[in-house]
């Protein structure tokens, strides 16, 4: 699993595995959600990351496994 921020774009994205992305699917708005061949979720991006994220909370991310 992979965690990109773009500044530029500001725009997040969390890569969930390798897979082929096939199909892209915004399911809220500046939520997009990305499908595989399988119809398997392999990755989240999240647009206007600036709108709903402090930009200091950007600076730091935690990682909790259950």
């Amino acid at each position: 699993m992979k965690l990109h921020f773009d500044k530029d774009a500001d725009a997040l994205y969390l890569k969930l595995d390798e897979s082929a992305i096939v199909e892209s699917e915004e399911v809220r708005p500046g939520v997009v959600l990305d499908f595989n061949g399988a119809d398997q979720g392999v990755g989240i991006e999240l647009l206007g990351v600036g709108k709903r994220v402090p930009a200091d909370a950007l600076k730091e991310v935690a990682v909790l496994v259950a």
